[in-house]
């Protein structure tokens, strides 16, 4: 059987280039078709596979501003040749479910959430910080490609869901069914040390919706320690908000100092409500407990009580009191790090076998 993985686009590396990795380990021979492909911004991985590109890449600033392309993606998709192969696995949030799949041929979907900025405008322009002129005119500038992605979501033929939360946007938006398997976590990568630091830790990228803001106000009274590691278009805001006490690393270069940070913390901080966000279960597999806010992915990757705490209100005073309570209580590090390792990046690739020889695709 003749395989290729087909991914949105290749400029940044984040969860969904980590799950498109497991995903090229499972089909090592498979090619991968994306977009654009910026070399120097990927890991020494991707240099080892066989990435084939549209004709989008090398357009003038593709890189940096790749989003303000949005009306061509999906030309560029339709443009791929698959006529040679029997399964297609698609890696998307956007565009790459578009292609034009071959007759006989199967296609799955590892779907990370329908498109934020076709079916959550308020969220997508608050991320992204947009130009004023460009959130007037990009309900109107989109409505093309929300029909492109609306009849093309008909042509998949399995979904698979990142989470319970994009099972329903799945089934409310497209009108499909799903099967959920969770990203994975590199438990091998992600793990305990001996060191063990007075701060809490927030990763994330610097944006309005993750509201870091009420952690950082909450912070601000509390007088802990805080440490930020992450960058985008509010570090700035955020940075004049926070008191002394409250330090911000930027990016950080290497997964190891990430680890080496999640490892002697005190506890993650996660204020988000997210699709399903990875970092408290690599803060779990260094057998770190997370203090969450109650909702959308963290009700699937944050056990109350056990791996970490649950607050209920996106604000300081629910932030806080959260604080209190875990200052209260102790957390068995063995057990969170294996409440992590039912995510481990071999459990990912055991279940995307299983389900694909159960389905009698493979």
């Amino acid at each position: 059987m003749k395989i290729a993985l087909v991914h949105d686009y290749l400029n940044q590396f984040g969860g969904a280039e980590r799950t498109l990795l497991a995903l090229h380990e499972i089909f090592p021979e498979a090619p991968i078709y994306t977009s654009i492909y910026d070399r120097e911004r990927m890991p020494e991985a991707f240099r080892r596979m066989d990435i084939r590109t549209s004709y989008m890449d090398g357009w003038p600033n593709i890189y940096r501003m790749h989003r303000y392309y949005f009306p061509f993606y999906p030309g560029a998709f339709e443009s791929f040749d698959l006529s040679a192969y029997d399964l297609i696995v698609s890696s998307s949030s956007a565009y790459a479910k578009g292609i034009k799949k071959p007759k006989g041929a199967r296609h799955i979907c590892y779907c990370y959430t329908p498109a934020r900025f076709l079916y959550r405008h308020e969220d997508y322009m608050r991320e992204e910080n947009l130009p004023s002129f460009f959130k007037i005119i990009l309900p109107l500038a989109l409505s093309g490609v929300k029909k492109w992605d609306q009849k093309n979501s008909q042509e998949v033929d399995v979904y698979i869901a990142i989470s319970k939360v994009i099972q329903e946007r799945i089934r409310s938006i497209y009108g499909r069914k799903s099967v959920i398997i969770y990203p994975p976590v590199n438990t091998q990568l992600f793990k305990p040390s001996n060191e063990e630091g007075n701060y809490f830790l927030i990763v994330s990228r610097l944006l309005s919706y993750k509201r870091i803001d009420v952690a950082i106000k909450a912070f601000n009274v509390s007088g802990y320690r805080l440490k930020i590691v992450g960058e985008g278009p509010e570090e700035g805001r955020l940075r004049r908000l926070a008191g002394s006490n409250i330090e911000f690393l930027g990016k950080v270069k290497s997964d190891a100092e990430v680890r080496k940070l999640y490892a002697g913390c005190r506890a993650l901080v996660f204020t988000g409500e997210e699709d399903l966000g990875l970092t408290p279960l690599e803060a779990a597999a260094c057998g770190r407990p997370t203090i969450a806010y109650a909702a959308g992915g963290a009700l699937e990757t944050v056990i109350d009580g056990k791996t970490g705490i649950l607050f209920k209100e996106q604000n300081a005073d629910s932030i806080m009191e959260a604080i209190k309570k875990f200052e209260r209580m102790r957390f068995d590090g063995i057990e969170i790090r294996e409440h992590a390792q039912h995510f481990d990046q071999e459990i990912f690739k055991q279940k995307i076998r299983s389900f694909l020889h159960e389905n009698k695709i493979l």
